[in-house]
Formats: structure tokens, sequence, C-alpha cells
């Protein structure tokens, strides 16, 4: 049976204020295809269907319109589960018409599908965070995880009286959910599972913001499914084995969405699984719809050279130019001027040692809304915060330019 793991959508993504649906656009009907071409029987999507909590409608549309052909009316299951970037309600709230074409959308750790029939497979059993298909005469175990965020993992453990339950770590009650979903897991069937979790020793880059990975929500390898034929991870953005040993596998993201992201190449995962034996695993890699490029440059006119060459190419651009001083607003006109999509310019000031320092988040006032806003899903288990917090946040960082303004 073939099955096909993708994750980190992020519908809706701006980059540096640059929209990149087109190229999720593009990326979406590629995946259709790619679906169709392999005939996959089952589709896993491994959470951040969008970008935010609130997509746009433009997002929203794209995402339905691409599983609902990928579904085929019932004749090809697509199994999806919220990612942290997901309002799990939201995600759920197609599900009384999403469910109708065998699509299956699980928004909470405690979700659950419901039994049905399809022209392409069953749902012969649906129970919290696990699901029975059957396809084609096989029986398909699926122990599914959306995205656990503290308060959502408490909610499970609510139940439990004891304090030592309650005290466990976060990657305790991880592993312990996913024990007891493997309980589920037969023998002469395909077992898998699903989840959108962050793994130690997982490699970032700079798309998944560290506000996000910070803090205790940290997965140990030895807390992931133990019996699982093959375990679709979503939440890092460059594919990669998680553990061998676990079966577990980041898809990645399909779009390149940071500079750090500019030489990973982007991937699905192709899956052929029988009961009982080791999957058969390989990486599909994608087109590069735009490319991300970086240009070190060792002054202004080696920067304005780059401009005037690559004038008519389409790609997004970040420069670091060698200079004596800071660079001066006209170059910048200038540059940008030449060469549309340039994002950043960064003058690499002579006789500083940019070596000795410590990498660090660069908070900006471009940026500071965007992380103030993921910091505040992350307190608040995915929530986003209301108009009048945003508004009270904005007022006070107004406040604090004025006050720097005045100081100067």
């Amino acid at each position: 049976m073939k099955i096909i793991h993708t994750s980190d959508w992020h519908l809706g993504k701006y980059l540096e204020g640059y929209s990149r649906l087109d190229e999720q656009m593009e990326f979406c009907n590629d995946f259709v295809e790619l679906v169709n071409r392999e005939d996959a029987k089952l589709i896993l999507i491994a959470g951040d269907i969008y970008d935010t909590s609130n997509p746009p409608a433009n997002a929203e549309s794209l995402f339905y319109d691409t599983v609902t052909r990928i579904a085929d009316n019932g004749k090809r299951c697509v199994f999806v589960i919220a990612g942290n970037h997901d309002n799990p309600d939201r995600l759920e709230a197609i599900n009384p018409l999403a469910s109708k074409s065998g699509i299956i959308i699980m928004g909470y750790p405690k979700s659950k599908a419901e039994v049905a029939e399809y022209e392409g497979f069953k749902i012969i059993k649906a129970e919290e965070g696990y699901t029975k298909l059957n396809i084609d005469g096989t029986d398909i175990n699926i122990a599914s995880l959306p995205y656990p965020s503290e308060k959502r993992l408490n909610e499970v453990f609510s139940d439990f009286e004891e304090i030592q339950e309650m005290q466990k770590t976060y990657s305790e009650k991880v592993g312990e959910i996913f024990q007891r979903l493997e309980e589920n897991f037969s023998e002469g069937e395909i077992n898998i599972a699903i989840s959108h979790l962050f793994v130690v020793g997982s490699e970032i880059s700079d798309s998944e913001r560290r506000i996000e990975l910070g803090g205790s929500l940290l997965v140990n390898k030895s807390d992931l499914p133990k019996k699982s034929q093959y375990t679709a991870l979503g939440h890092i953005h460059k594919p990669q084995t998680v553990s061998k040993l676990y079966n577990a596998y980041y898809s990645g993201s399909p779009i390149q969405y940071s500079k750090t992201e500019r030489n990973t190449a982007k991937s699905v995962r192709i899956i052929d699984i029988v009961p009982d034996k080791e999957a058969d695993i390989r990486e599909e890699y994608i087109k590069n719809y735009k490319q991300i490029s970086l240009f070190k440059c060792d002054n202004i006119d080696d920067a304005l050279k780059v401009c005037r060459e690559k004038s008519e190419e389409d790609i997004f651009a970040y420069f670091e130019i060698i200079t004596d001083d800071s660079i001066e607003p006209e170059i910048i006109r200038e540059m940008k001027k030449l060469m549309k999509s340039i994002l950043e310019i960064k003058p690499v000031i002579k006789n500083i040692d940019y070596g000795n320092r410590e990498e660090v988040v660069d908070i900006n006032k471009g940026n500071i809304k965007t992380f103030f806003l993921d910091f505040y899903k992350t307190q608040s288990g995915g929530f986003e915060p209301g108009e009048d917090i945003v508004k009270l946040f904005e007022k006070l960082i107004s406040s604090s330019e004025v006050d720097s303004d005045e100081a100067d």
C-alpha cells in the first residue's frame, strides 16, 4: 500500500511582507498530480496547514480545494492533523462537509473520526486519537496526536487524580499517550502514527520561530511510538530522519520559507508498506518555486553589479555587503530599483568581529508584532489574542519608540 506524508504547508505565509500564495498554489497543483501519479491510497498531512490561526480566506480556499481534489469523493483517504500554527476549532469546522468526501481532520489530541464507508475505504473504528481504516481489504491502525500544547496535554490527563500523573514531564506525557494508543496496534495489520512535535535533536531553520521551539515542549526520541511501522511528523521544516529505531520522520515543508532554508531541497515522503514488514521509504523532491538567494559582496560596486545581472530574475534576494560604514539610503534605493524582491541589505562593517557573537533572534520593529502573537499563542494554548490586547501591545511599542527617539 502506498502512503504519502507531507506537512507544514503554512498556507497564507509571507516572507518579509511578500506573499507566498502563488508558490503555494503551484505546489498544491503539483502535489495533486503526484498523488494521482503514484496512486497513493492514504495521504498524511502532519500539521501547520496554515501559517496563522486566523488564515486569510484565499489560503483556506486553497486548502479545501486541494484536499477535496485529492480525496476525489471518497476514493482516497486524506488524514489531516493540526499543528501549532493552526486553530484546531477552525480546522475542524469543515468536518461536516469534509467527512462526506473521505477527509479526516483532527484538531485536538482527544479528537476522533466517525465510522463511515466510502468508495475507496472504510473507517471501521474511531476513538480518541485512534482510527482504524480498511483499504483494499487491509486494516490500517493510525495513532494520531495533533499538536499537544501543555494545556491540551493536561486536558488528556485530567481524568487522573494521582499527583504523580500530573507531575510528569511534557515528554513523558506524550510518551504515555502514544503507549496507550499503540495498544490498538495488531499483527497482520499496518500500524502507523502521525503527530506534530519538536523532537530533541532535530535540525531547525529560522522559519521555525524560536519563541515556539523554546521552553519545555520538547519530546525525547524514547517517548515516540515504539511499534509504529512509520511515524509521520510535522513541525520541522528540514526533511530528516528523526529515529530509524522508531521509524520516525519529518517530511519538512514543501517550500523554502526562510533564508536558512535556501540550500535545503524540499520533498514529500512516499511510503510503500505492508503488514509486519519494514516500510520502504523514499523522498520525492519538489520543484523550487521561487529561489531564495544570499549574495555576499566585497563592496557596494559588486552589489550593484549583482543587481544589474539579476534584474530580470524572479528571486528573493538577501545581500551582505562589506563596507567601511553604513550603506547610504541612495544606494539602497538604487539597488531596489534595479532588482525586485530584495528582502534585506545588510552592511558588514570592516574590523568588527562577528564570529565571536552569539546568534540571537533578530526582533525588530518590522517583526516584533509577529513574535508577540506567537508568544501569546504558545502561552494560551494556541488562541489568538483579542483585538484589545493587540491594540494595547501596539500602543506600548509606539510609546517605547517615542521614548527612545526623545532619549536620542
